[in-house]
């Protein structure tokens, strides 16, 4: 497919909002989405509330905008008693913040009328490293099949986007979009479907094994990582947190073994596996078209299972479809000399964290989904905007958060335009409106194929456990 690039930026407002709209947490994502949700939907500044736990300079674009800003941190005992009073019937929560538990937000927001959307699946401070907790218990999966258990409570209430961001979020759409276009360019003739069922059997049809949410950041910043530093280009906080839970997949029908290391779980949909190995130590065999193949890390998200959980195909009660899904990410250079110094101290965090956002002086973030196992091989869709590019569009941002803020409002606005459909995640959600809304945000999108597969270049130089018939396996992909 060609290269799809908006250079001028809309500012069309989509609809008016007329309740209150309260913002928890406010860093890298918070502070690029507020200029979005001012430029593209019909709501004053006096109507939004921002609440965080720290400062972190975002206090001077609220202030700027006019947007009422509280520093205060919100805990299991003051959550009720802070938003009781901040929120009512028809107003908005955008959920932004760590360590404060979706559940408990979403449960407030169904019993008071309002809409909700957030990024991630958090737990309370502990839920990832609770050692009473069992691995399995400490996992994405888990986090998910927790909230899955709200849906049938509160099937038609106020409107609770689950997990949309870049990734988890607009990686969904991605998916959708590139089986619609392997369809149209393998002969298959289909109009896009309009069931879970329909996706699946598509999915199914089309021969796709495995979808890789494929990403490789490269942008840089002239200061140099110092030592006790954690540098990186979105949530520090956030992407430690994921990378010292379980490595996490969606399994594929067409996987022979687990891997020595792997476990299912004893509870929920069945639909992924997680090892008994944190993520930022997990790495994988990927590709993407302007960086090719590199390795990426397994780093457990949302859409690893929602995905997979989505394209299962059913014989009644068997399983006769799914694809293996995962993560598989190349943050910037200076997170990776990060995650290797906090590897090093035992996943111990270090004290000081620096965001690269104003500081970036070059690089892309090119994030997209690898679908493989299909006619044409492998196809990889999705964004590939630089550091330029994302400047030129929207304040308080880089090329990373861009990516994270555009699915973010689109969020908003479909909960808005579907305003009673409880609680959904991303792969139930309108694939194409979300992708009308975010495409003018993402630079060039891209849709190429590729003849890669994880066993090129391999054992030339020193033997290894390959499974040659099935290119592939996951054991293939494996970096070990």
């Amino acid at each position: 497919m060609a290269k799809r690039v908006a250079r001028k930026v809309p500012n069309k407002k989509y609809l008016t909002f007329k309740g209150r709209m309260v913002m928890i947490g406010f860093g890298s994502i918070g502070q690029g989405v507020l200029p979005l949700i001012l430029r593209h939907i019909n709501i004053k500044p006096e109507q939004i509330v921002i609440i965080t736990d720290e400062m972190r300079g975002g206090e001077a674009e609220a202030e700027r905008y006019g947007v009422e800003f509280v520093e205060k941190r919100l805990t299991e005992s003051n959550v009720r008693a802070t938003l009781d009073n901040r929120l009512g019937e028809g107003d908005f929560l955008v959920n932004l913040s760590v360590e404060v538990a979706s559940t408990a937000l979403i449960e407030l927001c169904q019993k008071k009328g309002v809409r909700y959307l957030d990024t991630c699946i958090e737990p309370w401070p502990g839920g990832y490293t609770d050692p009473n907790l069992s691995v399995s218990r400490r996992s994405n999966y888990a986090l998910r099949d927790t909230m899955l258990k709200l849906k049938p409570r509160y099937e038609g209430g106020p409107t609770a986007v689950v997990a949309h961001g870049a990734n988890p979020g607009l990686v969904s759409h991605f998916v959708k979009q590139a089986l619609m276009n392997i369809a149209h360019d393998t002969g298959v003739k289909t109009a896009a479907p309009t069931t879970r069922e329909g996706w699946g059997k598509l999915a199914q049809r089309l021969g796709i094994k495995v979808i890789h949410i494929a990403e490789r950041d490269t942008q840089v910043s002239k200061k140099p990582k110092e030592v006790g530093e954690f540098v990186n280009t979105w949530s520090i906080d956030g992407f430690v947190s994921e990378g010292g839970q379980p490595a996490e997949m969606g399994w594929g029908t067409h996987e022979k073994a687990l891997p020595p290391d792997g476990k299912r779980h004893t509870f929920g949909c069945d639909a992924a596996i997680y090892l008994n190995r944190p993520g930022l130590l997990t790495q994988t065999r990927t590709w993407t078209p302007i960086e090719g193949p590199f390795h990426g890390f397994i780093i457990t998200h949302n859409e690893s299972i929602s995905i997979a959980d989505y394209l299962t195909v059913r014989d009644g009660k068997k399983v006769t479809y799914r694809p293996t899904v995962h993560y598989a990410y190349h943050p910037c250079d200076q997170a990776i000399m990060s995650m290797h110094e906090i590897a090093g101290k035992n996943l111990k965090q270090q004290k000081r964290q620096r965001l690269i956002v104003d500081e970036v002086v070059s690089g892309r973030d090119e994030l997209g989904v690898l679908l493989m196992g299909h006619k044409k091989g492998a196809y990889w869709y999705g964004s590939q905007i630089d550091i330029k590019e994302a400047r030129s569009l929207v304040p308080y941002n880089n090329a990373t958060s861009i990516q994270v803020v555009a699915p973010v409002l689109s969020g908003i606005i479909w909960a808005l335009e579907n305003p009673n459909r409880g609680i959904v995640e991303a792969d139930e959600m309108d694939f194409a409106r979300n992708l009308e809304i975010c495409m003018p945000y993402l630079g060039p999108v891209v849709g190429k194929y590729s003849d890669w597969t994880p066993l090129q270049d391999r054992g030339v130089l020193f033997p290894e456990d390959l499974d040659k018939s099935d290119p592939w396996q996951f054991k293939n992909f494996r970096v070990v």
